[in-house]
């Protein structure tokens, strides 16, 4: 049994909160750049680059991506032969505290979503976990700006809706979307399960780099179809209109009740911020 002690993990939450605010993560660099070169559109070949500005901007001299630095998402692979030493949740929200605090980012969380009372350190996390094999952890932050978040839905879909209905709900998520969620976005889409189960396999589809599509054909097949179609509405850069409304469509499947068909649709803009380390 390998120990490891939660002030270790603090320190990296800390650090990856910090980072995934600041820094755009590779796949989505190189995919703002290539939709930019490829953008016929004057208007949103100028908004892409904007964008690609920006971002540079932000790493350059150590600012926020953007002013909505998220509710801070964080995903757990922690090995079954791996003990830590303290209280694990109470490590990673005071590393999303100290992250907040010492990264000057934008506190938005609130503790009742009714009373609407600023925390003011932008605990508690969302935490998600998994238990795997080995001796390692491995945390994942993914800073969730709400503008996207907004715009995502999931629908409890009949067998019989097969993929036509799969296909519908997706495009009609992204078209009644619009301009909301600051195109271009990313897609992530859940299908199976259970209710709850589809929204988190929608939102760990994100964490998929958009250049690595399912290893399933079909689903591989899928996601291009619906990327095609989704770039064909025309919302384009930031709602301003062009071939550029999503960068990737990223979908995950997993078993289901034979009466059952969720699908779940999570939408991330542009500032798809996701970083991982292992301890």
């Amino acid at each position: 049994m390998r120990e490891l002690d939660a002030r270790i993990i603090t320190d990296s939450v800390k650090e990856l909160c910090i980072k995934a605010n600041y820094i755009l993560p590779d796949d989505i660099r190189k995919s703002l750049c290539e939709a930019s070169e490829f953008e016929p559109f004057p208007v949103a070949k100028n908004t892409l680059d904007i964008l690609i500005d920006n971002y540079q901007i932000a790493e350059n001299d150590n600012i926020p991506i953007c002013q909505d630095t998220g509710l801070a998402c964080v995903f757990i692979e922690i090995g079954q032969d791996l003990h830590i030493n303290g209280n694990l949740e109470d490590a990673i929200n005071e590393g999303v505290r100290q992250g907040y605090d010492q990264g000057y980012l934008r506190k938005s969380c609130v503790s009742d979503p009714l009373r609407r009372k600023n925390t003011g350190d932008n605990t508690p996390a969302m935490i998600y976990y998994d238990i795997v094999s080995g001796d390692r952890i491995k945390i994942t932050v993914a800073p969730k700006g709400f503008g996207s978040e907004n715009m995502s839905q999931i629908k409890m879909l009949r067998p019989s809706d097969g993929i036509d209905g799969v296909r519908d709900f997706v495009l009609r998520v992204v078209e009644e979307a619009g301009p909301n969620p600051c195109p271009p976005i990313v897609v992530g889409v859940g299908i199976g399960g259970t209710f709850d189960k589809a929204a988190l396999i929608a939102k760990k589809a994100l964490m998929r780099d958009v250049d690595q599509r399912n290893p399933d054909p079909f689903y591989s097949s899928l996601e291009q179809e619906l990327l095609e179609r989704i770039n064909s509405l025309g919302i384009g850069p930031q709602g301003l209109g062009g071939l550029t409304t999503a960068l990737a469509v990223n979908i995950e499947a997993m078993p289901t009740h034979i009466a059952g068909l969720p699908c779940a649709v999570n939408i991330n803009c542009h500032a798809t911020r996701h970083f991982s380390v292992v301890l």
